[in-house]
């Protein structure tokens, strides 16, 4: 068997004397494993570094095979990466999140949209914090355990939502939830397209969808959130003091 593709680098382990299993989040086949022989060399080394784009191909005698990768870099952005703290804490969150989808299974649309998510890192921490929080929305949804922030679910009007209720995930407005406000989860509006963010609107957006990332996703698996999201966010906490 033999596919072409386009992929992230999540990661790497070693195996044997030279050679790794590099984890790459493909467009076309999902999250997917493979063998790179010789991938402990200089001349690989660079290029299967975690957030890097490459062009693969992946060949086994049989499907269920762990198969061997062929690569060629597209985007050697791990060393910018690595030039300032919130951008890689930001892709390693990023990593663990995507550690969530069945190996194999193709999601091609959250690939563009974390493709196009690597191309913003180059922005300050509270921006690349907001799109991080954003994409956290899409990775919900495409996991079956989406947010529905369309309509107040206490039947009051929509262009005010203020609140998300931590049970259900269903918007609540400003008035609706007024009485019971201590027991919500704020709602920023720059996660509904209404406004700019300030850095009290991002660690709320932070709290909001860590509760259900973890309800919903990590906690049933036995798993822990990647620690470098609490920095990310810590980061926004002290810029704004």
């Amino acid at each position: 068997m033999e596919w072409r593709d386009e992929g992230i680098i999540l990661g790497t382990r070693r195996h044997g004397e030279t050679s790794v299993i590099a984890e790459i989040f493909t467009r076309e086949h999902g999250r997917h494993m493979g063998l790179v022989r010789g991938g402990r060399s200089r001349r690989l080394q660079p290029v299967l570094q975690p957030g890097n784009s490459l062009s693969v191909v992946w060949r086994a005698r049989l499907d269920e095979h762990l198969g061997t990768w062929a690569i060629e870099p597209l985007d050697a952005r791990a060393a910018s990466l690595l030039e300032a703290r919130h951008r890689l804490y930001a892709f390693q969150t990023l990593a663990c999140h995507l550690r969530l989808f069945p190996e194999r299974d193709p999601h091609p649309d959250i690939h563009r949209q974390i493709g196009r998510f690597l191309e913003s890192l180059a922005g300050g921490p509270e921006e690349v914090a907001a799109l991080l929080a954003r994409l956290e929305l899409t990775l919900l949804a495409d996991l079956g355990h989406g947010l529905d922030l369309s309509e107040c679910a206490g039947g009051g009007p929509s262009d005010d939502l203020a609140f998300v209720s931590p049970k259900s995930g269903r918007a609540v407005s400003r008035q609706a939830g007024a009485p019971y406000s201590e027991r919500m989860l704020p709602l920023p509006a720059f996660l509904l397209g209404r406004s700019m963010f300030s850095g009290d609107d991002i660690v709320d957006a932070a709290r909001l969808t860590g509760h259900f990332l973890n309800r919903d996703l990590y906690a049933p698996r036995g798993l822990s959130m990647a620690p470098e999201r609490d920095r990310l966010f810590a980061l926004i906490s002290r810029v704004g003091n």
